[in-house]
């Protein structure tokens, strides 16, 4: 591991000052909307700076916690590719052991898609199985968690799976930027 801090994530918001993910507390029990879902991927920029990189992607997940469907039309409008965080995912996940702890994300992914509970939990899994994806991709190496594949009987989905359902879950504009970090990250 490299002592030295990482240079910002690419895909990520600009932080000028130390966003911890409490700053996330004032959103408790209230609509995920745009404000929430910007701060929430500051939050993930300040944990990367901090060399905190599986922080960071928790952090990602609290951003895709978002139901777009829910926001203003005028929110959704300004929505496009580059705000969506399957790049920053992907870029946290080919770099982050270099600058701290990242863990197995491929793990966390499946774990969290195949545990899901409470609001919005169609989309939820869509996306856990999108960012599980994106790990697979940008660290192919990174191994399953084979004693819950085995256990539980759950069969891994195909990527032409997880498309077909992160399309029927979320906006053409997710979509797209999802295609877009799964080619890249398998560049």
């Amino acid at each position: 591991m490299n002592a030295a801090n990482p240079q910002p994530c690419p895909y990520l918001p600009t932080v000028t000052e130390r966003r911890p993910a409490s700053a996330l507390a004032p959103f408790r029990g209230k609509s995920k909307g745009p404000t929430f879902y910007q701060t929430a991927l500051e939050c993930a920029q300040s944990r990367w700076l901090e060399s905190l990189p599986a922080q960071a992607i928790l952090m990602i997940n609290r951003a895709l916690s978002t139901n777009f469907a829910n926001w203003a039309d005028d929110d959704r409008a300004r929505l496009d590719t580059s705000l969506f965080p399957y790049r920053a995912l992907a870029f946290i996940i080919r770099e982050g052991d270099k600058f701290g702890f990242l863990g197995n994300p491929r793990r966390h992914f499946q774990h969290l898609a195949t545990r899901m509970s409470g609001p919005n939990l169609g989309l939820r899994i869509a996306r856990a199985w999108a960012c599980w994806a994106v790990a697979r991709k940008a660290l192919p190496e990174l191994i399953a968690d084979e004693l819950q594949l085995t256990e539980e009987g759950i069969v891994e989905p195909t990527f032409t799976e997880i498309s077909a359902n992160l399309a029927a879950a979320t906006i053409s504009a997710e979509h797209r930027a999802w295609t877009d970090a799964i080619h890249e990250a398998s560049a």
